[in-house]
C-alpha cells in the first residue's frame, strides 16, 4: 500500500511541474553509496529520452539497494584492443525493468563521453535499461563512430557528475576479479535533488 501511494505521489509531482512549466534540464540528482556521494546532472534537453527512462527508475526508487558491480581499469582491461575506463552500476532487479528504450548516440546529442559523463549501458542498438556507468577520464571510443561496440553506434550519454569524482574513482579502485567487483558497492539511493527544490519554491 505505501509503494502505491509513493508511486502516485511520484506521478502527482511530476505531472504537476511539467505543467507549471518545469525544465528538465537541469535536473540533478544524488547517488548516495556505501563509499561516498555523487552528483549527476543529466541533460534533458539534449538527451530526453534517455533522461526520462533514467528518471523514471529514479522516481520509482527502483535504484534503491542496487549497486555498482562492473570497474574498467587499466590493469582488466589490458589484453583490450579499445581499452576504456568506466564504472557501471544500476542493477535492478529483472521483474522490475521497463522495456529497453531507443539509442540516442551522440551523434544525435552532441554529447561526448568525456571525464565524469554519465551514460547507458546497452548490449545491441536499442536495448538499455536500467544498468548505467560513470566515465574516467575521457573515452572518446563510447561516441558514435567508437570502436568499443562493434556495431559503431557507441553509447547514450545523458549527464555529468558535477560532485564526487573522487568517489567514482574510489569505486574503481575496489577489488575485481573480471572487470565485477568482489564486493559490489551498494548505491543505497539515487534521488531527484530538483524535484523537492522546486517543491519548497
Amino acid at each position: 500500500m505505501r509503494y502505491l501511494v509513493r508511486k502516485m505521489w511520484v506521478l502527482c509531482t511530476l505531472c504537476f511541474l511539467l505543467s507549471s512549466g518545469f525544465s528538465q534540464e537541469n535536473v540533478k540528482c544524488l547517488i548516495k553509496t556505501s563509499l561516498g556521494e555523487i552528483v549527476v546532472e543529466l541533460y534533458y534537453d539534449k538527451a530526453p529520452i534517455t533522461v526520462r527512462n533514467f528518471l523514471k527508475y529514479v522516481n520509482l526508487e527502483l535504484y534503491y539497494q542496487t549497486s555498482f558491480y562492473r570497474v574498467c581499469n587499466p590493469e582488466n582491461e589490458s589484453e583490450r584492443e579499445i581499452k576504456i575506463e568506466v564504472i557501471q552500476g544500476g542493477n535492478v532487479a529483472d521483474k522490475n525493468l521497463s522495456e529497453p528504450i531507443p539509442l540516442e548516440t551522440t551523434q544525435k546529442t552532441g554529447l561526448k563521453h568525456e571525464n565524469g559523463t554519465i551514460s547507458m549501458a546497452r548490449g545491441g542498438p536499442n536495448t538499455a535499461q536500467s544498468s548505467f556507468f560513470i566515465c574516467i577520464h575521457d573515452q572518446p571510443e563510447l561516441d558514435f563512430g567508437g570502436k568499443r561496440n562493434p556495431d559503431g553506434q557507441g553509447f547514450a550519454a545523458f549527464g555529468k557528475v558535477i560532485k564526487g569524482m573522487e568517489v567514482v574513482h574510489l569505486i574503481q579502485k575496489q577489488e575485481d576479479k573480471g572487470q565485477f567487483l568482489i564486493e559490489p558497492v551498494n548505491i543505497y539511493s539515487i534521488t531527484q535533488i530538483i524535484l523537492y527544490d522546486q517543491l519548497m519554491k
